[in-house]
Formats: C-alpha cells, sequence, structure tokens
C-alpha cells in the first residue's frame, strides 16, 4: 500500500507540469496591483509563439532548403540568410498581433517600427530574431534575444522609448536553439528562469528554476583570432588567465562564435564571456539594445555582472538603435576584475 502511494504521488509530481505561461500569470498575480494587468503575460506568450515557429523552421531548414543566403544585406552589413527574414517577420508579425506593443526594434531592420495606433500597447521591445544565423549549416547552436521597456506616453510612443539605459528594462531574455529548445527569461524582481520545449506538448516547460551563476569561474570565452588587434589590458587579462601565477591553474577558453550559446554556457557554469573593442572595431561589435542589454540583463540578475570595460553596462545609454559597445559579463568576480584592470 506504501509503494502504491508513492508511486501515485511520483506520479502527480510528473504531471503537475510548471508551464511557462503558467509562470508567467502565477508570477504576474503575485506582483498584486502593483504589477500588471495580463498584458505581459499575452505579450511573453506571443515571443513563446515566435520561439516555437523557429525553433520548428531551424530544425527543418536544411529540408526546407531555407540555409542558403538570400542575397541581401542587413543593416549591419552582414549576409542576410532565409532564415533571418522568416525569424524577423514571424517576430515582428506576433508582437504587433500580440496588441501590447507600440515600438519594436529588430537587429534587421535599418528603422524601428512603430505600431498603428489601434494595435499599441504598453511595451516596446527590442529583440535580435536569429542570433548566430551563420552558424546554421553547421548545426551550431542558435538563438533569438529579446529585451521589453515600458512605454510611459502610448500615444506619442517613439525611438525615443528605447533609447535608455538597459536598467530600465522590465524585462529580458533568450530563446537557444540546439540539442533542445531553452527559453530563459527574468521579469520584474522575479529569478532568472529557464524553460526546456517539449516537442509532443508543445510548451515550454520550468526545468532551470532561479538560476544562479557562480561567483567565480575558471572558464573564458573569447574570440582568440582578434588577438592581435586586442588592446594591451584585453591582452594582460587572457594572459593572466593562460599563465597565471603558480599555484592557480589556467583557465579553459571555451567559444563558440554564438552569443547565446556562449552567454548561456557562461550562465550555468561561470567564467567570463568577452567581446571587446578592437583595432577592426573600435566601438565593439555587439549592438547595445538587443544583444548587449538583455543579456546583461540577464547575468545580472542571476548574480553575476556585466561590464563595457569601464562602467556598468545597463548603465549605457544608447543613442541611436544600432549602437555597439565592448562587452565582458559572466561571474562577478571575473567582471570585477577586468573592470578593475581598464580603469587602473
Amino acid at each position: 500500500e506504501s509503494s502504491q502511494k508513492t508511486m501515485a504521488a511520483h506520479q502527480a509530481d510528473s504531471t503537475d507540469l510548471m508551464t511557462m505561461t503558467r509562470h508567467v500569470l502565477h508570477d504576474e498575480q503575485s506582483l498584486g496591483a502593483a504589477g500588471a494587468t495580463g498584458d505581459l503575460t499575452i505579450l511573453l506568450t506571443s515571443i513563446q509563439l515566435g520561439c516555437k515557429f523557429i525553433a520548428n523552421a531551424v530544425r527543418k531548414a536544411g529540408l526546407a532548403n531555407m540555409t542558403g543566403l538570400a542575397g541581401e544585406v542587413n543593416v549591419q552589413g552582414e549576409d542576410v540568410k532565409k532564415l533571418d527574414i522568416v525569424s524577423n517577420e514571424v517576430f515582428v508579425n506576433a508582437l504587433i498581433s500580440s496588441g501590447k506593443t507600440s515600438v519594436l526594434v529588430s537587429e534587421e531592420l535599418e528603422n524601428a517600427v512603430i505600431v498603428d495606433v489601434a494595435k499599441r500597447g504598453k511595451y516596446a521591445v527590442v529583440f535580435d530574431p536569429l542570433d548566430g544565423s551563420s552558424n546554421i549549416d553547421c548545426g551550431v547552436s542558435i538563438g533569438t534575444i529579446f529585451g521589453i521597456y515600458r512605454i510611459p506616453d502610448v500615444a506619442n510612443a517613439s525611438v525615443a522609448d528605447v533609447l535608455k539605459p538597459g536598467s530600465e528594462m522590465i524585462a529580458a531574455g533568450y530563446a537557444m536553439y540546439g540539442s533542445c529548445t531553452m527559453l530563459v527569461y527574468s521579469v520584474g524582481a522575479q529569478p532568472v528562469n529557464g524553460y526546456t520545449l517539449d516537442p509532443q506538448l508543445g510548451e515550454f516547460i520550468l526545468t532551470h528554476p532561479n538560476m544562479r551563476v557562480p561567483e567565480k569561474g575558471s572558464i573564458y570565452s573569447i574570440n582568440e583570432g582578434n588577438a592581435s588587434k586586442w588592446d594591451p589590458i584585453c591582452t594582460q587579462y587572457v594572459q593572466s588567465r593562460k599563465f597565471p601565477e603558480p599555484p592557480a591553474k589556467p583557465a579553459s577558453l571555451r567559444y563558440v562564435g554564438s552569443m547565446v550559446a556562449d552567454v548561456h554556457r557562461t550562465l550555468l557554469y561561470g567564467g567570463l564571456f568577452m567581446y571587446p573593442a578592437d583595432k577592426a572595431s573600435p566601438n565593439g561589435k555587439l549592438r547595445v539594445l538587443y544583444e548587449c542589454f538583455p543579456m546583461a540583463y540577464i547575468m545580472e540578475k542571476a548574480g553575476g555582472g556585466a561590464s563595457t570595460g569601464k562602467t556598468r553596462m545597463l548603465d549605457l545609454v544608447p543613442k541611436t538603435i544600432h549602437e555597439r559597445s565592448p562587452i565582458f559579463l559572466g561571474s562577478k568576480f571575473d567582471v570585477d576584475t577586468i573592470q578593475a584592470m581598464y580603469n587602473a
């Protein structure tokens, strides 16, 4: 009889799945009257839908002949993949149809999208619909990155509503399409939670609650191919990780070349992800609004840090929607160490 009770309890646990939608609703309810009206739940549900569509498209890309170049170049001067175009259209349509957005900024679009007055809502969303898309052909993990701002005056919504410090974001996250599809996000005062897409249920299930980055890491992540272009501080830091004073052990280098994959690993295992400014990219290469800010938001909420090298990443005030910046993010000790070196 006791074994039957144990089995029944186990079955109850395994069927009581915390889906992302259920979790978001619970979080909004826990915020009470000072929180939201369900609008954010609807918006995040639309983002979920976009991520599910892209996950499906990525999985079938090779078979559907969607991995080649589309013969266009985006506003960043990068060749546009067919899947980039599809992903961008899916996200823009999903966000507009939610009725909860007024301003959209995409890596793939030169100008911000100002939503028609009849379909406007109180949020602005900045996003990279398919980060790391050059890796599609070789099967490396790629992803979607997004950040959400609240718009104070919906009737007069404009680009100015997103040209604000990252610290003013109310939510941010990313989806990673690899051996599984994961969606990691945080909203308000809630912790960072990770959800894994169950392909049979078609639902994101909570699998990584309250994610925390280790205080200090033994991994550094940087494109060593650019070493000849680095500034002296970056070179000195990397050398110190490779050849530390005994008895310290050298750090391990891990670099995928897909920001979502590299940041996700850093979040789980700790260490430092670096994309510094260099001689070829004096202002850095990664975009502030829809790459640096959302990842910095997630890393800080998980107990880590993020810096431009000299200042806190989330304190930066972008002047244009496609502005770039150097970034160093990951374990707090490691971020503080390199920032102290730059400010010495």
